[in-house]
């Protein structure tokens, strides 16, 4: 085929595909879109030299392109750029200077040995071959005031260390840690995402908090046992010099190792843990004046300023530079903070695109079409939130988006129906966790600091261990529905 013939179809392509959008029905004309994209993204990360970043932006293009063309309410063409940087910057601005401040946050940790003495910390509290359990719990109740995201990467450096330290892998550390942050983010209030949803169904928010931590917990226990399994399977640990990872071949866990302090001059455990501690408390503080619904005058906006997420970490970040590293010089300090946004580069980047995937599919509506489809079937009440939910997070990314949604069309056919609507409502924040994968930032964000970047490791390292915990949650509600 010559370059005229190759001219003449590329030219000739678009006025093809408007053609054919004409007669085709628009809801089959998005899933082919989506079908064709996220083919197309699988097959440029398994089997090109083209990075995930550039992958997901072409993936993007291709769905907003070819699920727009022909339809009078769709995005078009020249609507597909501006929805692509919409969706890189509205993910970015949430959440883009926290990983900044995060990753620096952990290089002082790291060098000033104050993950160390976190790491010890735990060790000591729950004792050898159970910090996987300590992890959980930690993840369990910090993400109850903070987003996952957020709350990820402020810790993950003591799941490092602690892997570091006691040789076990680090699927056994953070994937326990990480599970754990994304349960409650997604089933307590007063994070936002459950938050709208007992709101739209009217169900009592204090019922709704202790019945959300009773089912998180089964399910943060057996995806923390799925992340024992594949540590056994995917045996990585930190490089002794903190730059990458290594894979041992003979398993060094089941040795006796003794944990003890590397150097004598490791600060102490108050000041190691205020960076985070600090933050974290500002934002429960600001979450539950705003739930309280308290006037935000006087003091109290003052409150709500601090207690923001960016200036609560920004806050940590500083007691770190200041606290933490004391005995720094400026040159030292800055140096690990320049080493720590480096790191951060990637990490940012494929957060934003997959913010931009994740866009392209809101705007072209996809999720709302197969939704309102579903919602004109016949299944069980109870069980049709479960599966929007389930449907718009895997089409589209975002749990927070994808339990918004299935309420929103749920909710008055479940309150319609006389079904339980409490349990409506853990429906579409249990699907949400459904299969996190390339759309969705926290699975960049988890498999880039644990050290992944072949995609079948990243799969079975998060969108595995999200399922599991989807699946439990499930189970859960079958059985909460014969009761209830």
């Amino acid at each position: 085929m010559n370059k005229e013939v190759l001219m003449n179809v590329a030219t000739a392509a678009p006025e093809v595909v408007a053609q054919a959008a004409t007669w085709m029905d628009p809801q089959v004309q998005l899933l082919i879109a989506l079908l064709i994209g996220i083919a197309m993204l699988i097959y440029m990360i398994l089997k090109t030299k083209i990075h995930a970043f550039l992958g997901l932006i072409i993936a993007a293009a291709v769905i907003g392109i070819l699920g727009g063309i022909g339809q009078p309410d769709g995005i078009q063409p020249a609507a597909v750029a501006s929805a692509i940087t919409g969706g890189f910057g509205s993910t970015l601005g949430s959440i883009g200077i926290i990983i900044g401040f995060g990753v620096m946050m952990g290089e002082i940790f790291d060098a000033t040995g104050a993950a160390e003495r976190m790491a010890l910390t735990f060790i000591k509290i729950f004792g050898k071959k159970r910090e996987h359990w300590a992890m959980a719990l930690t993840g369990f109740i910090v993400s109850i005031p903070i987003f996952c995201d957020s709350g990820f990467v402020i810790i993950s450096p003591i799941a490092k260390a602690i892997s570091k330290k006691t040789k076990r892998s680090i699927v056994q550390i953070a994937g326990p840690l990480a599970i754990g942050l994304v349960i409650t983010h997604s089933l307590v209030p007063p994070t936002p995402g459950p938050l709208g949803v007992a709101g739209t169904f009217g169900v009592d928010i204090g019922k709704f908090i202790l019945l959300g931590i009773v089912i998180s917990l089964p399910m943060a226990v057996t995806a923390t046992l799925y992340t024992q399994w594949l540590g056994k399977k995917i045996y990585q640990l930190p490089a002794e010099d903190g730059e990458g990872w290594i894979r041992p071949e003979k398993r060094l866990d089941g040795e006796a190792v003794t944990i003890t302090a590397s150097r004598d001059n490791l600060p102490s455990t108050l000041m190691s843990f205020m960076p985070i501690l600090v933050p974290i408390a500002l934002i429960l503080l600001q979450n539950v004046l705003s739930a309280a619904k308290v006037d935000g005058s006087g003091i109290l906006q003052y409150v709500a300023f601090l207690g923001n997420p960016i200036i609560a970490v920004g806050i940590g970040l500083l007691i770190a530079i200041f606290g933490l590293g004391k005995d720094l010089t400026r040159q030292e300090a800055l140096a690990l903070m320049d080493k720590g946004i480096k790191s951060a580069g990637i990490i940012i980047l494929v957060t934003g695109a997959g913010g931009a995937l994740g866009n392209i599919l809101k705007v072209t509506k996809t999720g709302d079409y197969i939704a309102a489809e579903m919602a004109k079937t016949g299944i069980p009440i109870i069980i049709l939130p479960f599966i929007i939910a389930t449907l718009v997070r895997f089409i589209q990314g975002s749990g927070t988006v994808a339990m918004v949604t299935a309420a929103g069309i749920t909710a008055p056919i479940v309150n319609a129906a006389g079904a339980n609507p409490l349990l409506g409502a853990f429906a579409c924040c249990i699907g949400s966790l459904f299969f996190s994968y390339f759309n969705d930032s926290y699975f960049w964000v988890v498999n880039n600091l644990m050290g992944f970047r072949e995609t079948k490791e990243q799969i079975r390292n998060w969108s595995i261990t999200s399922t599991v915990a989807w699946a439990t949650g499930f189970v859960e509600l079958l059985l909460l529905s014969f009761i209830m």
